[in-house]
């Protein structure tokens, strides 16, 4: 007989510790794969990764509200409005020939084991934590173009902020490699065909690789020009020091000469 789980994951806008979620929650959370933990009640699942994706599987609508307010969110009622998220409905039926089969709807699956049920809440939330470093990284883009016409001129505070503008680069491209882990599968795979079969299913549903990589050509982009920017400030920085030197150079010349026709 077929039933169905509710998935659904939410990027939290405040980064928590995992003991922070297992004291406001009233849980205790086990590792599961690579860094995504988990709690089980009966037949409902609480996933968190380190990447700050909080992941229910099979809790009602009322019960996620609950949970989001006592994270302290704000609007946790409608948090659809407010938060990146993504559900997935997730059917289980027995009859099924192979142990897996995953389509843009849905994620049929032969029986609920945890591994899978966890993989699946892995994968959807790498796909929420990679939404949020997209749209941050299209914020960054539009900044980009502002920054790039501080070239026009020098100053000093002007190249501060390409340098800062270089280091938020830097964190967003270690995050997405670092704590998303979306270039090498979790270690736990390799001994498991069907595991690795459906993370490798959902992770192309998703385009996880595909969006990745996109991401990366932006950021190389961003880091190119902001490259190129940050040279040219330098070679100003360069003629602008050498103009002092000359100024000073002048200026004990001038001085010089001052006291050789006073004598």
């Amino acid at each position: 007989m077929s039933s169905s789980f509710s998935l659904v994951s939410i990027s939290l806008p405040t980064p928590f510790a995992k003991h922070e979620i297992e004291t406001l929650l009233d849980c205790s959370l086990k590792k599961g794969i690579e860094k995504a933990f988990y709690w089980q009640y009966r037949e409902t699942f609480l996933v968190y990764t380190q990447f700050n994706v909080l992941t229910f599987i099979n809790w009602g609508k009322e019960s996620i509200y609950k949970a989001l307010t006592k994270l302290g969110l704000k609007h946790a009622d409608t948090f659809e409005q407010h938060t990146i998220f993504q559900d997935y409905p997730i059917l289980i039926d027995p009859d099924l020939d192979v142990t897996c089969k995953v389509s843009n709807e849905r994620i049929i699956l032969k029986e609920p084991l945890s591994l899978y049920l966890i993989i699946i809440a892995l994968v959807v939330s790498q796909s929420v934590g990679l939404e949020k470093y997209e749209q941050d990284l299209n914020v960054h883009f539009d900044k980009s173009q502002q920054l790039l016409d501080l070239t026009q001129s020098y100053a000093l505070l002007k190249r501060s902020k390409l340098i800062e503008f270089a280091r938020t680069l830097m964190n967003i491209q270690h995050g997405m490699v670092s704590d998303l882990l979306l270039l090498d599968k979790p270690n736990i795979l390799w001994d498991n065909e069907e595991a690795e079969n459906l993370y490798n299913r959902l992770s192309s549903t998703l385009e996880l690789k595909d969006r990745f990589e996109i991401v990366e050509h932006k950021l190389t982009h961003l880091k190119e020009d902001i490259s190129m920017s940050l040279d040219l400030f330098n070679q100003k920085h360069s003629e602008f020091l050498e103009w002092i030197i000359i100024g000073l150079i002048g200026f004990e010349i001038v001085m010089g000469l001052i006291e050789f026709f006073k004598h």
